[in-house]
């Protein structure tokens, strides 16, 4: 039985011609190794094509002084488009046929359209949002729940920075459908502030000492002509309203600036401040 089975497996061995086998493996592994190398060498030649090329767009879409809105937003899609031909170079490379592959991607693109609706709409957005700019780099804005300084406007997103410097992304697909407020937009703004004192005091002489106030600070315009009112007769307080107009870039510093100001001279001349009061009567027995 055991002189049958060693026949057998002489028999087998004869049939299997295994030193080729080895030299086909060897040549395979060759041939995987110069394709994995030849991948390697166009990843490496490529990322450096691509930095090249995108310094270059950079430079040109400065000189050109486009808004940098519009530069953020095309170099991102440039880097984004040669990623991909990149993508592409290297599975070649590898073996994998172009045309099935690219075949493959079409009939997953209903699938992944279908996936990515959300990314579609941003970046629809991000187009809406350069052709009738509704904000751009360096604005304040304020909408869908998220307030910032605008940096960037990218393809899919927009990034603004907090004033206590976070960083939200907000899709470009609401920001291009819903209300947003825009504080860049125009040169000036209007503030406003309400100041109560207390009942028997001169208005005329408050609204002296605010005009005062007011003509002393150049940042505050005079044209528009400030306004100085009495707002209404509260419970405890006479409330008087001021309205200036001062440029975008003054505004909070003026806003906090005359709260103080107007503090500290009202306690200098004498003006009171009002506080809630209740009158109790006793009834008499």
């Amino acid at each position: 039985m055991l002189l049958t089975l060693l026949d057998a497996a002489t028999k087998a061995s004869s049939m299997v011609d295994i030193p080729k086998i080895i030299d086909k493996l060897v040549e395979w592994g060759i041939n995987v190794g110069k394709d994995l190398i030849g991948a390697i060498f166009i990843y490496i030649i490529g990322r450096f094509i691509i930095r090249q090329i995108s310094r270059l767009v950079a430079k040109i879409l400065e000189k050109r002084k486009l808004e940098i809105s519009v530069q953020t937003f095309l170099k991102s899609l440039l880097s984004i488009l040669l990623n991909l031909i990149l993508a592409f170079a290297i599975v070649s490379r590898l073996g994998v046929e172009t045309t099935s592959f690219a075949a493959i991607l079409a009939s997953a693109g209903v699938a992944i359209g279908m996936a990515l609706s959300g990314n579609l709409s941003n970046f629809a957005g991000g187009l809406i949002i350069l052709v009738f700019k509704p904000f751009k780099v360096g604005d304040y804005i304020d909408g869908q729940g998220a307030s910032g300084t605008v940096k960037e406007i990218q393809i899919f997103h927009t990034i603004l920075s907090t004033v206590d410097n976070r960083i939200i992304y907000v899709p470009n697909g609401s920001l291009s459908s819903n209300a947003i407020t825009n504080y860049s937009k125009q040169e000036t703004r209007r503030a406003e502030w309400v100041f109560g004192v207390e009942y028997g005091e001169d208005y005329e002489r408050v609204k002296a000492v605010l005009e005062r106030i007011i003509a002393a600070d150049e940042r505050i315009l005079q044209t528009p002509a400030p306004f100085i009112g009495l707002g209404s007769l509260s419970a405890s307080s006479v409330d008087i309203k001021v309205r200036v107009w001062t440029k975008t870039a003054d505004y909070w510093d003026v806003m906090f600036d005359m709260n103080r100001i107007v503090y500290a001279t009202f306690n200098k001349e004498g003006i009171g401040f009002p506080f809630p009061q209740l009158t109790v009567h006793q009834a008499q027995d």
